[in-house]
């Protein structure tokens, strides 16, 4: 008679959890097929070595399956990286981290990170008007660093003139990112992966492809300016928010920084 205690549903749910977590990674990387390559492989390999009990066979997928796990980690460090970073970003994470840290002091951050809301949103209307394409990115959890070191760092305050001047036409400055990170303006000109997501609708531009992707590899949140329509849209997570009024982009920028 087969027991089945406490022990065994922990371990098939730690199973189940590792092969949901790999397949979301797989999916947002477009591996799917991948995955379920894997899978099948995986399967087949249990049956001929457990069940059939063939040696000679069994031995031979042994070694492909020690070889294919080094062969997996090159293949997909960086959808590993990006998974594990972003796993470490999360805020629960952070927070119970943050039980055995000292730091006090990101009640007082998020503070004064929403008082630089509204100048920001009062640039993207004046931009909106006249026409003039921006890409804003505002830090949240996920350090920024490595997208800062690609553009011109600036460290200044929140300001709507400073914005609007950093993207107006004949700036040297305009056709790139600007990072904002703890309520200060970090850097301009920054340089962001772009996604090459077919499902991005062909009127939206390279700004939206460019945050679409920024968004898609953190948890950043970037405000797109169209210079084409004057359309202000906002990309996290991976999806887009488009045609914002300035109320609903103070409200996305509100509820992002909470």
């Amino acid at each position: 008679m087969i027991e089945f205690g406490l022990k065994d549903f922990i371990d098939i749910l730690l199973v189940a959890m590792i092969l949901y977590y790999s397949y979301r990674l797989m999916r947002e990387s477009k591996s799917i097929n991948v995955f379920v390559g894997i899978i099948i492989f995986v399967a087949l390999w249990v049956f001929v070595s457990q069940v059939l009990e063939m040696k000679l066979l069994g031995g031979i997928l042994d070694k492909l399956v020690s070889v294919g796990v080094i062969a997996i980690i090159v293949i997909f460090q960086e959808d590993i990286r990006k998974f594990l970073y972003n796993l470490g970003a999360r805020q629960s994470i952070r927070t119970l981290m943050s039980l055995f840290s000292q730091k006090h002091n990101e009640e007082p951050d998020k503070a004064k990170l929403k008082q630089s809301i509204m100048p920001i949103v009062m640039a993207c209307m004046q931009m909106s008007k006249g026409r003039v394409g921006a890409l804003i990115v505002i830090e949240r959890n996920q350090r920024l660093n490595d997208i800062v070191a690609t553009g011109d760092v600036i460290d200044a305050n929140v300001n709507q003139r400073l914005i609007e001047n950093i993207f107006f036409k004949n700036s040297p400055l305009h056709d790139g990112a600007m990072v904002i990170a703890d309520h200060r303006i970090k850097a301009a000109g920054c340089i962001l992966p772009v996604s090459h997501d077919l499902d991005i609708p062909k009127e939206l531009g390279l700004r939206h492809r460019a945050a679409l992707g920024m968004s898609q590899e953190s948890d950043a949140l970037c405000i797109i300016v169209s210079e084409e329509t004057g359309g202000i849209s906002i990309a996290h997570n991976g999806h887009f928010h488009l045609r914002l009024s300035a109320e609903e982009l103070e409200a996305e920028l509100t509820e992002a920084i909470k």
